[in-house]
């Protein structure tokens, strides 16, 4: 392990703090103290909350319009150098906000030293991350939506496509392709509400709560939070910079989100195997064996199913952090910045991977009808034309129903290949009428119910989809 230089050693005043302190942290202190490391992420944030706070204490007459000239100017400067990676940043200016400013002050002089007027970088981060963070938001939104029209168009491609519904990862029902991709279409709907819901409380600027009491200069917080494109100032300024639910929140939707996803990628390397084989993956999204020729591992969808657990963990990281934190601000607080790049970083990576994946993926069809031949997947369609035909108490019908599955096992057969005079030996009263009931095809097809696999309904669903996602 590489220890720190000079760990003990003091450097000169910094000018970050003033006249307060006659010495310089320790090496020590500065290697934890400073974040400028990963929030040199949030420069164009930072330059564009700058540019508000100027622009607005110009126009309350508290620094002069040559001053906001050229601290204007001065800005596209700073963002240009480090847009373009020529603006070389101080650990000893420890964040984004101190790294900026101190560049700002070496071109433009006093004006510069004037900005920090009426703000804290206690606001200043806040106010950062969450320009961050609502830019991110819209972006997954987009990428969802996305997978969602991936699903959707592989789809509406299969709504007759038969394969085994499964409870308990056993064969239960008769279902298409179609309907079960469908689910997670509506799955991901719910992530996309969630995370817009929280940009909703993200849209919120804390810009003007200086430290953490407001200030004394006559400052219009309305101003800036127009000009940034927030719905509204934060109405307390303790809460302002101690808040930070919004970057919980967040981590909270990315979670269920990537959970989601993970669900997904696990029934992609299930139906990948050589024992189901019910889609293809080409090479784009697979990869092979070192030792073994014949491989094709289902390697991406194994890496999204990965993810929630460095996600999940990115969420602990940050409550564990936030819990018996006291207002207003901590230094604590530094480490809310990492969790939330991380998480969005993997989210929208196994995003993209996923709808790579489903856009690639080649459903193989007599795989999934052959898998129907096993389970007796139309035991419950006899019993419910007991109960419809025979007027029998479900309960009676479940278990009637259940003889005939069990005789179906002790002769070695499918429930539809059974003979009427078998299941008359358990059931008299049953007719010919029975036997198209037992089929695969007609058992989709019954399931005609808000929401059901019978084709005509996943397609009127998946159209009702595609106007309320906003799909093509």
């Amino acid at each position: 392990m590489t220890q720190p230089k000079d760990s003990n050693s003091k450097k000169p005043a910094s000018s970050i703090w003033g006249g307060r302190f006659a010495g310089g942290p320790s090496q020590l202190m500065q290697d934890i103290n400073a974040s400028i490391a990963y929030d040199q992420k949030l420069f164009a944030e930072d330059i564009a909350g700058s540019r508000a706070h100027a622009t607005m204490l110009a126009s309350q007459n508290i620094i002069s319009a040559s001053d906001l000239t050229a601290i204007l100017s001065g800005l596209d400067q700073v963002e240009a150098e480090i847009a373009s990676g020529t603006m070389v940043f101080s650990e000893a200016l420890e964040d984004i906000h101190m790294n900026v400013e101190t560049r700002l002050s070496e071109i433009v002089g006093d004006p510069a030293r004037r900005l920090h007027t009426a703000r804290s970088r206690n606001d200043q981060v806040a106010t950062d991350i969450r320009l961050w963070l609502r830019t991110r938001i819209s972006d997954l939104d987009k990428m969802l939506q996305a997978l969602q029209q991936a699903l959707y168009d592989q789809a509406i491609q299969h709504c007759t496509t038969v394969m085994p519904g499964y409870t308990h990862l056993q064969t239960a029902q008769p279902i298409s392709f179609g309907f079960h991709l469908a689910a997670y279409i509506e799955m991901f709907g719910r992530d996309r509400a969630r995370l817009m819901d929280c940009q909703s409380r993200v849209n919120e600027s804390p810009l003007g709560a200086a430290a953490l009491a407001g200030t004394s200069f006559p400052i219009d917080r309305h101003q800036t939070a127009d000009l940034l494109g927030f719905n509204r100032p934060m109405a307390n300024a303790m809460d302002a910079v101690s808040a930070r639910d919004f970057a919980v929140e967040f981590l909270s939707a990315a979670s269920i989100c990537a959970t989601h996803l993970s669900r997904l990628a696990e029934e992609i390397v299930i139906w990948s195997t050589d024992r189901f084989g019910f889609i293809q993956l080409s090479d784009a999204f697979t990869t092979g064996s070192s030792i073994m020729p014949q491989k094709r591992n289902p390697d991406a969808a194994e890496l999204v199913r990965a993810k929630p657990g460095r996600i999940m963990g990115d969420l602990i990281s940050l409550l564990t952090v936030l819990k018996g934190l006291p207002l207003a601000y901590g230094k604590d607080m530094q480490e809310d910045k990492e969790p939330v790049f991380d998480a969005e970083q993997h989210l929208s990576i196994a995003i993209a991977a996923m709808t790579g994946m489903i856009s690639d993926m080649q459903a193989q069809p007599e795989a999934m009808r052959a898998a129907l031949a096993k389970g007796h997947p139309t035991a419950t369609d006899l019993a419910d034309y007991l109960v419809r035909e025979l007027k029998m108490p479900f309960r009676d019908a479940h278990h009637v129903s259940g003889s005939i599955v069990a005789l179906a096992d002790q002769k070695g057969c499918a429930l539809e290949a059974l003979t009427l005079a078998d299941m008359q030996a358990v059931a008299p009263d049953l007719t010919a009428d029975i036997l198209p009931v037992l089929s695969i095809d007609n058992a989709l097809n019954a399931r005609t119910s808000f929401g059901g696999t019978a084709p005509s309904e996943t397609r009127a669903r998946l159209q009702d989809a595609a106007t309320r996602f906003q799909l093509a």
